[in-house]
Parts: structure tokens; sequence; C-alpha cells
């Protein structure tokens, strides 16, 4: 059996940690660091790169580039906002079950599939790093996910290979990393990351982490405050200049890494530089964009998209039954948490200071290691009972949700609830499965449709229909609906995983394997490249000195392998390798060849009292003679 491993799939960065039993430990990159990049990139050379390769290339190759991909996935197209589709550098639209999807070189992706490009850079990562297989993750996803995206998230892990043990609230996970479990604590865990929030209110007692409730926003996040400021970078230029950066291919994707780099320096200065030479032309040349922000003027600009996060935490509060003096400790979870105007809302909310010891990028991932540690039993002293964050209904006459799990109920749970037919002589009945706050089932999010079939005629209201709501520890949900006379039964598993079924997800799970193996393949042609390079360089400097010193025959052999290398080198085809390994292979014997042939011909033009001294070294050993 492979190891398992807790990752945090984030909007901006992805983090992943295991246990080793007592301890636990981030596991680094192939790039050398904590966290990777959440992006993926496709080259005009069929390549696919992700992590910091993908993120550095994003400047020249902005239309193939995908990133914050989280706020897509499990989404109807209709659900997205104005802001992330006009701020978009790739194209997003609508597939033909309405989801969310992207397009990347007239290639068509859903979300859980770059999602899973993703995870499965992380997955050979971690296998490099453990030297062995990694089969089983922890996957955290924000707590207020509904089930299309939880269940569109598992869909991501099981094309990447993984066996998903658990989709776990970050909330949650970041609770389980920072208190011991012998400790009795109520915790605020305070998420704000790049793409969604979160505020999960939590009590812990002897080793049992209990969430009493959990609130949230999945389309307020960090991406939000960079596209404020783009807005007013874009605007500034095109007042200053009369020259508007937005209708530009490339400009605007340089405005929005500056954007975040000012974001993250304001911080902790008071002020930051925005420099973008040659940011566009004009009729007297090149133009430059020299910018100055505050930290007043960005919280002029992202103020109110803070203060949505208050209402959410007193919301969170209420729910949970406590008071803010009740909290003893609050959590910080998300790179947005690092900005000082986010952490004194915090302060003021719940009338404390946030804990400052936690390292906001990396504790979900460790979180979910703990409970990847728990789930294969090398942990037996905590237990974590978590909720669900949104109401669960079946639609009834007049288009209205009746409830049967209310938000914030501790999950597992399996609970049911009686209904009965509309019309006279119904036989059949229409399950329609709802997720939302809303009392109008149109205003809820709809997760799937099955009927009862086979119902006794009867009047109205006479039969009697039992539906039953299961969900389990990873917040997926089963409902059951059965005819209480005839005892006729139907259920679904509901599997709303963004557009794709299981054949889907196991077809996309191997091509991601055979992707996989491309690109482990792309990877020995460029060693092979590279070993070429040095041969091809070691070679031209044996043949120059060689075509000085000795007749044609002797170095021929050695200018037509070097020839033959350069015509290969730079074939993109993944079957070209053996043939340029082939004739690097060849170029490498002729190189030899004519390098004993050159030393043999040195040897024949040598003095005899040179070789005396070079061979034998007795004069060396003399005294010099006095003159």
């Amino acid at each position: 059996m492979g190891r398992t491993i807790g990752i945090d799939l984030g909007t901006t960065n992805s983090c992943m940690a295991y246990s080793d039993g007592t301890e636990v430990h981030v596991i680094h990159s192939g790039e050398g660091s904590r966290v990777m990049p959440s992006v993926v990139a496709f080259t005009q050379r069929g390549e696919r790169l992700v992590g910091l390769v993908a993120k550095r290339q994003a400047i020249t190759n902005p239309r193939n580039t995908v990133n914050s991909i989280k706020r897509l996935i499990g989404r109807q197209y209709s659900e997205l906002s104005e802001s992330i589709l006009k701020n978009s550098t790739y194209e997003i639209f609508a597939n033909e079950h309405g989801d969310a999807a992207v397009r990347i070189m007239e290639h068509d992706y859903t979300p859980p599939e770059i999602s899973a490009i993703i995870l499965r850079k992380m997955k050979d990562s971690a296998e490099e790093f453990f030297g062995e297989e990694v089969t089983d993750a922890v996957i955290t996803v924000p707590a207020y996910f509904n089930e299309v995206q939880r269940e569109a998230t598992k869909a991501a892990g099981r094309i990447a290979g993984f066996s998903v043990q658990r989709v776990l609230n970050e909330p949650t996970a970041a609770a389980l990393a920072f208190l011991k479990p012998q400790e009795t604590n109520n915790i605020a865990v305070y998420d704000f990351g790049g793409g969604t929030f979160d505020i999960s209110i939590l009590k812990v007692v002897n080793g049992i982490f209990e969430v009493k409730a959990t609130c949230g926003d999945t389309l307020l996040g960090g991406d939000d405050f960079d596209i404020r400021i783009v807005e007013w970078i874009i605007s500034e230029f095109l007042r200053e200049k009369e020259i508007d950066l937005s209708i530009d291919p490339v400009a605007p994707q340089r405005v929005r890494e500056a954007a975040e780099r000012a974001k993250c320096e304001l911080s902790q200065a008071l002020e930051a530089r925005i420099n973008l030479p040659f940011i566009a032309s004009c009729g007297t040349g090149p133009v430059h964009l020299e910018l100055s922000i505050t930290r007043k003027l960005l919280e002029s600009l992202i103020s109110d998209l803070i203060e949505k996060t208050r209402p959410l935490c007193e919301t969170a509060l209420d729910d949970s039954g406590m008071k803010k003096e009740d909290i003893s400790h609050i959590i910080l979870v998300g790179g947005s948490t690092r900005i000082p105007m986010v952490r004194q809302l915090v302060e003021d909310v719940f009338q404390q200071k946030p804990a400052q010891f936690v390292n906001p990028d990396e504790v979900v991932a460790v979180g979910a290691a703990v409970e990847a540690s728990v789930l294969s039993g090398d942990r037996k002293d905590l237990v974590l009972i978590d909720v669900t964050p949104l109401t669960l209904g079946v639609e009834t006459l007049g288009g209205v949700m009746a409830s049967i799990v209310e938000r914030n109920t501790p999950i597992p749970i399996k609970r049911s609830r009686m209904f009965t037919t509309a019309a006279d002589n119904q036989s059949a009945v229409s399950v329609h499965v709802l997720q939302g706050e809303r009392e109008l089932a149109d205003g809820n999010r709809s997760l799937s449709r099955f009927e009862l079939v086979g119902i006794p005629p009867a009047r109205r209201g006479v039969p009697r229909i039992e539906v039953t709501f299961e969900i389990d520890a990873n917040g997926i949900l089963s409902v059951f609906a059965k005819d209480a006379v005839t005892s006729r039964e139907q259920s679904i598993e509901v599997n709303p995983s963004g557009g794709l079924s299981d054949s889907d997800i196991l077809r996309l799970k191997r091509e991601a394997e055979e992707s996989a193996k491309d690109d482990r393949e792309r990877m020995r042609l460029v060693e092979e490249r590279n070993r070429a390079d040095q041969i091809i360089y070691e070679a031209s400097k044996v043949l120059k000195i060689a075509r000085e010193q000795l007749e044609k025959e002797s170095w021929e052999d050695l200018e037509a392998a070097l020839a033959s290398l350069r015509r290969v080198r730079d074939e993109t085809s993944i079957r070209a390798i053996g043939s340029e390994s082939s004739k690097t292979d060849t170029l490498c014997s002729s190189v030899s060849k004519l390098i004993a042939v050159m030393e043999s011909h040195a040897d024949d033009e040598e003095e005899p009292a040179d070789q005396v001294v070079v061979i034998e070294g007795n004069l060396l050993e003399e005294e010099p003679t006095e003159s």
C-alpha cells in the first residue's frame, strides 16, 4: 500500500504534507519551494507546464495559461461574476451542461481536468520525495463549498490518480494543525484565500474537534483585490497617457503580476512602486508605466470587500451559540490575511489579536496530513466532527424548498421526512434535490433529480413517501425515496462532479496517466538535448583543432557525425529521442577516435629529450647548476 498525503489545493498556491505518526512535515514541490503556484500552461510545442515554470511564462503566453481554476470548479457559467469573466486572460465558456469550462488552443477542459493536472504534478513530486508510490490523499476544500464543488474536487483527485480518502474543510484542517488534542478551547478559523472566504467556529474537548458553525463566500478572495488594483492602474495610465492597456493582448498580464506584487509589498511597507518599462508604444516611441500606490490607497480600493467578511463572522458566531468572549484563539488562514486591514477587522470582530505564529500558506496542508494519519490509523488521539455548510432539501408543490438537513448540522448524519402526492392517482413522484438557504427552489442550487415510480393509485395526500438524506464524513450526499405502502424504493448518490460522469472520470484518468508518461518522455528528450548540446560543443572544438593538424580523412567521420546530430537537435517529436540518442553516441565515438588519432600524431612529432623530461622526469630532481 502506498503512502497517504494531505493536500491543500489552493486558488493561488497549493501545498502538501505528510505525517510520520508523531510529526507533520511539509513536502517541497519539484521546484524546491514549500508551496507551488496553482498554474497550468500549454505551449505551442505541445508542452504542458505546471507550477512556478508555468507562472513565469504567463506574461508571454497569457491566453494559454490557466490560473485560479478553483474559482470555476463545480460552478455553472451563469454563476460567475462579470469581474471574473472580464479579467480572465484565458477563454471561459459554458459547456453542454451549462458548467463553466475553459478553452485552450482549441481544446476544451473542465475545471476538474485542470485541477487534476495540478494534483498530478504534486503526486509526482511526492513520489519523487518518498521514492515510492503515493496512492491516497486527503484534499481540502473551502468550508462553504456546496455538494457540486466538493464532488468536482474529488473527481479531480481521482483523475490525478489518487484514492481520495476524504474531502476536508480548510478551516477544520487549520484547527487540526493548530491545537493539541488534549486542549479544551473554542476557536475561530478565519480563512481568506485567493478565491474564497470561510469562517468556522470549532469546539475542542478531549481530542474531539467539533465544528459548531461555518459561513462564507466562495466568490470572495485575494484575486478580487488584485482586480481592483489592476483596474486602478489601467485607469491611471489611461488618464495620464491616453492609452488603454486593457485592449492589449500582453499588457494586462504584466499589470496583473505587478498588482499582485504591490499588494504583497504593502502588507509590510506603506508605499510600493509599480514600474513596467515598454508597456505600450505610441507615435513618439515606447511608453513606460511608473506609478506609486500607498497602503491607504489600497485600503480605499478594497475596504468594501474586506467588510463583506464582517457579517459572515457574526453569522457564524450566532449559529454556533457562542459569544466573541467565548473564543479562545483565532487562526488566520490564506495569503489575504497578511493584509493589515484584514487583521484589524478580525481583531475588531473578536475583540482579541489573532495567533501570530501560524504560517497561513501551510497550516491547511499540515491539518490535512493530520487527518490522513487519523484515517490511516497512525493517530488515535483525536476525532473530527464536521458540519454540512448549507441546507439540503427537496422541491415541493409551488416551487418551494422543503428542508431536510439544516445548515451546520454535524456529519455524518441520516435524516428523513415524509411527503405525499400532489394529484389524484399519481403513480410517480419526482425528487428534486436542492442545496441553499432560499425558500424558493429556483433560488437554490440543483444537485440532482430522480423519480420514484409504481405508487398505487390513490387520492392526493394519501400516499406516504419517505425521503431520506444521508451525508457521509466527506460531506457527500445520498438520497433515498421510499413508498411506505409498497416499500418500493429508489435511491441515488448525488454525484454532480462538474458535468463529469464516472466513465468520463475514468477516461480522463487514463488520459492523465498517458500525459504523465508523455511528460516523462519529454524530460528524457530535454536530457538528451542537453547531452547533445554538450557533445556538439566539445566535438566542435576537437574538429577545429583536427582541421588544422590532420588530413581530411582523419576528421571527416567526426564532421559527418556532428552534422547529423545538429540536424535532429531541434526535433520536437518524442519519437526523435531514440534517433538523437543514437546520433549522440555515434558522435561521442567519433570524438574519442579522433582524440586518439590526435594524441598519436602528437606523440610521433615529440622529440626524445622532451619525452625523457615528461615521462621520467629525472632531470627535475637535479639541483640547478650554478653559472
